[in-house]
């Protein structure tokens, strides 16, 4: 493998554009860092496929494939153009190789590489979930080690973040992710897709009380999590609603997504204590429990985590919500801390659907819509 030459990690300042299409958001960013002063967001550009899928109950990926092949080019251009540089002001490209739908990340991928050869800038393969790992940094003053949730659509783990290539899981999802999990009640209730902001908006007239779901594995010890067996539970309460009543009323379907968005609350701040407890025997100097992904967005899920990382003495951090879901800006930041760690720079790597953080845990069952669990 070739080893790209790379700026001096003490260069100052370092901008590097990022791509990223591992799912259904076409994105592009351009970040620039000049320590001590915070990373800059000189653009960021995301292009979803909502529109693409909705008749379909969820993301096709041969369609977002095609959809990320025909934008990508002009994701890209728009960053650059709003940030007002061009590819002569780059110190280097980041683009997610996985995990996530492989025809998607190949689209990234190609893209960056056609660039790269082009203009000798270096290249560098982005785990998709370091980058939501590592986004506390891009918006907080945010040390390391810290107790991330990467929470999303198709991923759910506990992570001790210890540096920019340094991930141990705690704990993760052995079936459904929460954000697959909110999809897929979405679409039994007859509620539009993406399931998440669809659940809540309707969880926000009902009763959570109601309906007596389970909590998954809270029975059990550690930190991992299912959320499977709660979908099917939904699914038994709406054909019992559905027999009795001839149909489902509208206050049904809000009890029984507030009941849900519930159990799913228990069921994550609980986890949350028992990771923080493990996390906080090794005696953090500035305990952090940070929280990222799409289902970070869900305003009841995050203010339940707040409340638990504030019982257990730790700051709690969040991003903004743009950066909660998918996009580039988290990919640029995260090729920026691997510059900065001075780790080799490599132009050749594969793509991959699959892609654990941590290499010596065992890997986690099941593959999630938006991607294989890692």
């Amino acid at each position: 493998m070739t080893q790209l030459p790379l700026p001096d990690p003490a260069t100052l300042p370092l901008t590097v554009l990022g791509i990223e299409s591992s799912c259904d958001d076409t994105a592009s960013a351009v970040i620039r860092h000049s320590p001590p002063a915070p990373p800059e967001i000189l653009s960021s550009i995301v292009w979803g496929q909502t529109d693409l899928h909705a008749g379909f109950g969820g993301v096709v990926p041969e369609l977002a494939a095609r959809a990320h092949a025909e934008k990508i080019d002009h994701a890209i251009e728009a960053a650059l153009v709003q940030a007002g540089c061009g590819l002569g002001d780059l110190d280097a490209i980041a683009v997610t190789a996985g995990p996530g739908l492989i025809g998607g990340v190949l689209s990234g991928v190609m893209a960056a590489r056609g660039i790269a050869a082009a203009t000798g800038l270096p290249l560098i393969g982005i785990n998709h979930l370091a980058g939501h790992a590592l986004t506390p940094r891009l918006t907080g003053d945010t040390a390391f080690p810290y107790l991330m949730l990467l929470v999303s659509g198709g991923h759910c783990q506990f992570l001790l973040v210890n540096g920019p290539e340094e991930f141990t899981r705690l704990g993760g999802t052995i079936d459904d992710a929460p954000g697959e999990a909110f999809d897929k009640v979405a679409k039994l209730l007859a509620l539009p897709q993406p399931g998440g902001p669809a659940v809540e908006a309707a969880a926000r007239a009902g009763n959570p009380a109601r309906f007596a779901l389970p909590r998954p594995l809270l029975d059990r010890p550690g930190c991992d999590l299912s959320f499977s067996g709660l979908k099917t539970a939904v699914l038994r309460m709406r054909d019992a609603l559905v027999a009795e009543a001839g149909g489902l009323r509208a206050s049904d379907r809000a009890d029984l997504c507030a009941s849900f968005q519930a159990a799913v609350a228990d069921v994550l701040a609980e986890k949350a204590r028992r990771a923080l407890a493990l996390y906080l025997e090794r005696q953090p100097p500035c305990p952090v429990f940070a929280v990222a992904g799409g289902v970070a967005a869900n305003t009841p899920l995050r203010r339940a985590l707040e409340q638990v990382a504030q019982e257990a003495g730790a700051r709690f951090e969040a991003p903004p919500l743009a950066l909660c879901t998918d996009n580039a800006a988290m990919i640029a930041w995260a090729g920026i801390e691997h510059i900065r760690s001075g780790a080799p720079v490599m132009q050749e790597f594969v793509a991959r659907p699959r892609w654990p953080l941590d290499h010596n845990a065992a890997p986690l069952l099941g593959s999630g819509k938006k991607g294989a669990k890692a």
